[in-house]
């Protein structure tokens, strides 16, 4: 008896995925490749943006028509508007959210044969203590995901996650901490640390947990008396929780990787209050500021939309100013869609898709020039880097830097995969550079 996972959209996702791994092969199903193999087929869907769902749609039409060759099971789960899970009970066998999946060998074991069932309706950020209880099947054996948090109270105009996800639960802390030690002491080289809003981690118990910036502390004095060189990163910040406390810890400590992804979305205020980030360009600068100055080496990402409802180009250009004076290493920019659900969907989404389409690339090659003028600075210097790789081109070996910059060097050795080893930078392009490998004597 076989499975078949296809994981949607974010790293929680991915991280979800490995837990849904470990509860399908505790019952005895063994992973597949192969969809026509495989007696169950799972999606673990991601609602953020209209396309990932429209994917979602697709492979189930391919999936149900497998039904009139032979007998399987469906299944789907993850981030999943109410609108999207009435639709999918009449699509799927088994429509679940991630808090019930310590329910699923049961259901699957009720219904040997195929029928529709789905299991029951539930605030999708209630019990996830017995989710995380899950051990996950580590889809790496050097890099892992670690959940401390789910949900989100933010309410940002344009997202669908609060009303997938549910209001923001932290995880246990000594929990958090445990999966790290053991992960570190099986020769993991990058954690990342994962919530939809990661740094208001414990807000939600205050009085009984510890705060995100503590949390990175105990991180970090467990990575000094460990003897071990490791990287711990987080991912998503929000700036309205990003405390200048949580910057001067990660400048105490070598295992809390210098590189920081800071979502800033628009760099105009009026259109920051229209997406209900509850912060402002002052906000996001103060913060950039602090981090310049305590994490000099630190490298910076962010995510930013474009042609969001009613943006204007006077609106677009504070946004491409922004990015001139922040210099980020790496933007994730979306040309804005609509998500049945979220606030926004209910506004005329009037911005031309040949407007968006004009100002994704301006502000990519905002991204690129500002990129490429850093990466040319490391031309010359030393630099650590874990491999993760080969590398498209033949006879190299390909990672990530401390600060997550891709880079590649000569190399067909396969034991490095893996390891945390010194290159002096070489060449540079933009997103990328290139070096070669610092043997030790």
């Amino acid at each position: 008896m076989k499975y078949y996972l296809l994981p949607f959209g974010c790293q929680m996702n991915l991280s979800d995925t490995e837990r849904v791994r470990t509860v399908l092969q505790g019952m005895g199903f063994e992973p597949t490749d192969n969809e026509e193999e495989a007696n169950i087929l799972g999606i673990i869907a991601c609602s953020v943006r209209q396309k990932g769902i429209d994917k979602v749609y697709g492979r189930i039409e391919k999936w149900n028509a497998m039904k009139n060759r032979r007998n399987v099971i469906t299944f789907v789960s993850g981030c999943i508007l109410p609108a999207d899970r009435v639709r999918f009970l009449k699509l799927f066998d088994l429509v679940f959210t991630m808090n019930e999946l310590p329910d699923l060998p049961n259901r699957i074991r009720q219904y040997g044969v195929v029928m529709p069932t789905v299991m029951s309706e539930v605030n999708p950020s209630a019990n996830m203590d017995r989710f995380w209880e899950i051990c996950p099947m580590r889809a790496s054996n050097f890099e892992a995901f670690i959940p401390i948090q789910n949900g989100c109270n933010n309410f940002c105009t344009y997202c669908a996650v609060p009303y997938t996800r549910g209001r923001e639960v932290s995880r246990s802390s000594e929990e958090i901490l445990q999966e790290l030690k053991e992960l570190v002491d099986k020769g993991y080289k990058s954690i990342t640390l994962l919530g939809q809003n990661v740094n208001s981690y414990g807000l939600d118990k205050k009085g009984e947990e510890i705060n995100f910036a503590e949390l990175l502390r105990r991180i970090g004095e467990y990575g000094k008396t460990s003897g071990k060189e490791f990287w711990v990163y987080y991912t998503a910040p929000h700036p309205r929780d990003m405390e200048d406390e949580i910057i001067e810890v990660m400048a105490q400590y070598d295992c809390l990787g210098k590189q920081i992804h800071l979502p800033i979305q628009s760099g105009d205020n009026n259109m920051l209050k229209r997406m209900n980030r509850h912060h402002d360009l002052e906000r996001y600068r103060h913060i950039i500021h602090t981090i310049r100055e305590k994490l000099p080496t630190a490298t910076l990402f962010t995510d930013i939309i474009v042609g969001f409802t009613h943006e204007t180009e006077e609106e677009f250009e504070n946004t491409r100013k922004a990015m001139e004076e922040f210099k980020f290493n790496m933007a994730f920019i979306a040309q804005y869609s609509v998500r049945e659900g979220a606030v926004a969907s209910k506004w005329e989404d009037d911005v031309p898709k040949e407007v968006k389409r004009q100002r994704y690339h301006r502000l990519t090659e905002e991204l690129m020039k500002h990129s490429l003028l850093y990466n040319k600075a490391l031309v010359g210097t030393t630099v650590k880097m874990l491999v993760e790789q080969f590398d498209r081109k033949n006879g190299y070996l390909a990672g990530h830097t401390e600060g997550k910059i891709v880079i590649r060097f000569a190399s067909t050795d396969e034991s490095l995969i893996g390891q945390i080893v010194k290159v002096k930078v070489t060449s540079a392009s933009p997103l990328s550079i290139e070096g070669k490998l610092i043997t030790e004597n």
